[in-house]
């Protein structure tokens, strides 16, 4: 069974609509499927009525936006009930943090010699509440500033960045309650990504334990393949199970497309192991 519970639409900062997305996937061969937008939740819908059109499996999903240690990490809430007021509550708190730390990006490229980039990255979201660094670096490359996205990223709004503006997202303890108190099970995203010290992710994934967190992604195509051993390693260790997913956003960026992720390895649980 082909699995990708992590990918992205126009919704948050993916270039396809959620129908486009599911259509995609199933193309590629994928039987179950989450669509995972940041901080939002208004894909589902269209996602759930396409993947099941064309039998595919559904799991209701979404990526939180947390601030940990002083850096952004990202929780995917899988298999959540989508209208659970005090997760969409939260939710429209990030989203609303959001909109204000896209204007302040803005300024600071203004400063820079970059005019209009808020203008800019705006025509490339579909939802004016996700404006993204994403969405900014597609508007840099656009304009020539820079040849590719990751080099946007080193140059103007990576962390530490001159055009970037740190934020602080919403809590641990309450991405994961949100998500447990939802019916859904909690996965820290991508775990490869994050700038922590061997004793800051010991201390992450102690604290994600203990709040209810189930699982971690082992398999993305956010992580080198050298990292699937290593975060494998992780949840034996833990005991957490395992998710998987893609990370698409576009057929243009990232590694990995809907459906090419590899298998887990056999010894751990999927986080689905009960859903199908």
């Amino acid at each position: 069974m082909k699995v990708d519970l992590h990918c992205h639409s126009i919704i948050s900062d993916g270039v396809l609509t959620p129908s486009e997305v599911a259509t995609r996937a199933h193309a590629n061969g994928v039987n179950l499927w989450a669509l995972t937008d940041h901080d939002e939740l208004s894909g589902v819908a269209e996602a759930r009525a396409t993947a099941q059109a064309l039998g595919m499996s559904y799991i209701t999903g979404v990526e939180i936006s947390v601030t940990w240690a002083g850096h952004t990490v990202h929780v995917l809430g899988l298999g959540v009930d989508e209208t659970d007021a005090a997760l969409n509550a939260g939710l429209l708190g990030i989203r609303n943090g959001r909109s204000i730390r896209a204007r302040e990006m803005a300024d600071r490229l203004d400063v820079l010699g970059i005019p209009g980039s808020y203008e800019g990255a705006l025509s490339f979201a579909a939802n004016p509440a996700l404006v993204s660094r994403t969405h900014f670096a597609r508007f840099l490359v656009e304009r020539g500033y820079c040849k590719t996205m990751q080099a946007v990223f080193d140059k103007y709004l990576g962390d530490g960045k001159p055009g970037n503006v740190p934020v602080h997202w919403t809590t641990l303890e309450q991405a994961v309650g949100w998500i447990n108190g939802a019916g859904g099970r909690a996965s820290i995203a991508h775990p490869g990504r994050y700038s922590y010290t061997p004793v800051q992710f010991g201390a992450l994934f102690d604290e994600f334990k203990r709040l209810g967190g189930a699982a971690i992604e082992v398999v993305t195509g956010s992580h080198h393949p050298d990292q699937y051993a290593e975060y494998a390693n992780v949840a034996r260790q833990y005991g957490f199970m395992a998710s998987a997913g893609s990370d698409f956003h576009s057929p243009r960026e990232g590694k990995l497309d809907l459906g090419e992720i590899p298998p887990l390895p056999a010894d751990l649980t999927p986080i689905w192991h009960d859903w199908v």
